[in-house]
């Protein structure tokens, strides 16, 4: 995609203010330009909700911060949240599978084992067997792109993908691991598969390479008071330095203008700017694009999304007697409702601290294509979560407040052939110039890709040559939040 240079008081208009626009409205103000951001909601964050719960503060979006990508945390800390940057207070999960909660399999990428030893107690006898004549297979060709459930039951079994992969990535996306892209959603597995024969030995290699990453800190981060605070101290920073951000403010048009730059309609208002940062969901973008770039426009139609659900749950924490860890993850194939659980004040200290008397619980339901689940009402998950719950870990206290939180669509899929759908809306839009777009439905869903995205957004409308690049070589991140994280 073209860019046009953001001197010095040119006006972008960021429409959007997710954590992808308000990222790209930091970025361009930094690179001196005057920024507009239209939101057409009441209140700022996307997918990052902050609320509470009996009193206590919590997440009701997204809960940790990927943190071997620099994007959220250093944002983090440049808008003064570094004292509140806090890891996990633990980092152990389980599954639950069989009828039981096993811990979770040590040394594998994504599920994915480098050796059978690793899923011992998880997959059966025969399952465990299927993995150790990877090595004896003949090459799997991968070809552009692969289904990542596809290629890893041809290589290991489809117990792998059943067991682990699925309540792995699936959960991530609220989709299908049969269907979900391995070039976009694992991209060092991908990279690997297609310099290895063995996969396990691929795993392995990947594995070691990682080595000296996972001396350097945890994988995860949270922030005290809830990831939700992250939009609210970006969109803080971004008006104190003379921003402005307009909420209730749905964007109708967008059309080019005669001599140069762009017309923006939102409601009764037009604003006239130099460039404009498109960071809303595919669906949204499309119909923004549709008059100026139509082949862009009917690519984004085709993105598909998931809808899901949250079920926070508060106990008192004296009738609550939960295992070990911070949660467990749950596969599909053993046909429970609930895909994940987290154990939220055991995972986030500062629940814990603020709390002592509360025992705070999450799970999630919904995936791609299920429509029944989520057709309940909020009553009917609650109940739901709890019977998996007391299934689970014998939990059958009554808790002492609920809430359930829909995210409708939140989830845009990565199916096969996700990165040529990418390119061909990048090859449509590049003769568009002072146009940019970002967001969960290009690079990756997790919070750092969207930073990553607004960033190279931002520094192609500055018109840096090096912003649109692959961004998706790391380890991907969930809207739950859940055990597997």
């Amino acid at each position: 995609m073209s860019g046009t240079h953001a001197a010095p008081g040119r006006h972008i208009v960021v429409v959007g203010a997710g954590i992808a626009g308000l990222a790209a409205a930091h970025r361009l103000l930094e690179l001196g330009a005057r920024v507009t951001v239209l939101e057409a909601s009441d209140r700022v964050g996307g997918k990052l909700l902050p609320g509470e719960i009996a009193g206590a503060r919590v997440d009701l979006g997204a809960e940790s911060l990927l943190a071997r990508r620099p994007e959220a945390v250093g944002l983090a800390r440049e808008v003064g949240l570094a004292d509140r940057l806090q890891p996990p207070a633990t980092a152990s999960a389980s599954l639950w599978t069989r009828g039981a909660l096993h811990p979770m399999p040590k040394g594998h990428v994504m599920g994915v084992p480098g050796t059978a030893e690793a899923l011992a107690g998880v997959l059966s006898d025969e399952g465990l067997a299927r993995i150790g004549r990877d090595a004896a297979l003949p090459r799997t060709e991968v070809g552009d792109d692969v289904a990542v459930g596809e290629y890893v039951a041809a290589r290991v079994g489809r117990e792998v993908v059943d067991r682990l992969v699925e309540p792995l990535l699936g959960g991530v996306y609220a989709g299908d691991a049969y269907r979900i892209s391995m070039r976009s959603a694992v991209p060092q597995l991908f990279e690997a598969a297609r310099t290895h024969t063995s996969l396990t030995e691929a795993v392995r290699g990947i594995q070691a390479g990682s080595a000296a990453a996972q001396q350097a800190g945890p994988v995860f981060m949270g922030i005290a008071g809830g990831v939700g605070t992250l939009p609210l101290a970006v969109a803080e920073s971004v008006r104190a330095r003379g921003a402005e951000i307009l909420t209730g403010t749905p964007v109708t048009g967008l059309r080019r203008e005669p001599e140069d730059g762009w017309r923006v309609v939102a409601g009764d208002r037009v604003l006239h700017a130099d460039a404009v940062v498109v960071a809303v969901p595919a669906p949204a973008a499309a119909a923004l694009l549709r008059a100026e770039a139509p082949g862009a426009a009917a690519e984004l139609a085709g993105v598909e999304y998931a809808s899901m659900a949250l079920i926070t749950l508060a106990y008192r924490r004296a009738e609550t007697a939960l295992p070990d860890g911070s949660g467990f993850l749950v596969p599909p194939v053993d046909g429970h409702t609930i895909k994940a659980a987290t154990f939220a004040s055991r995972k986030w200290a500062w629940i814990a601290d603020e709390n002592p008397d509360l025992a705070v619980l999450r799970t999630s339901v919904g995936r791609h294509g299920e429509t029944e689940i989520l057709g309940r009402d909020d009553d009917g998950l609650v109940d739901v979560s709890r019977h998996d719950l007391k299934a689970a870990v014998g939990l059958d206290a009554t808790p002492v407040a609920t809430r359930v939180t829909r995210w409708q669509d939140g989830l845009p899929q990565y199916p096969v052939g996700h990165h040529a759908r990418v390119a061909r809306v990048r090859e449509h839009l590049a003769s568009l110039a002072g146009l940019a777009v970002c967001g969960a439905a290009y690079d990756g869903v997790g919070v750092p890709a969207c930073i990553a995205s607004a960033y190279a957004a931002a520094d192609q409308i500055h018109g840096d040559p090096r912003a649109v690049r692959q961004l998706t070589d790391h380890p991907v991140q969930s809207l739950h939040g859940g055990a597997g994280e």
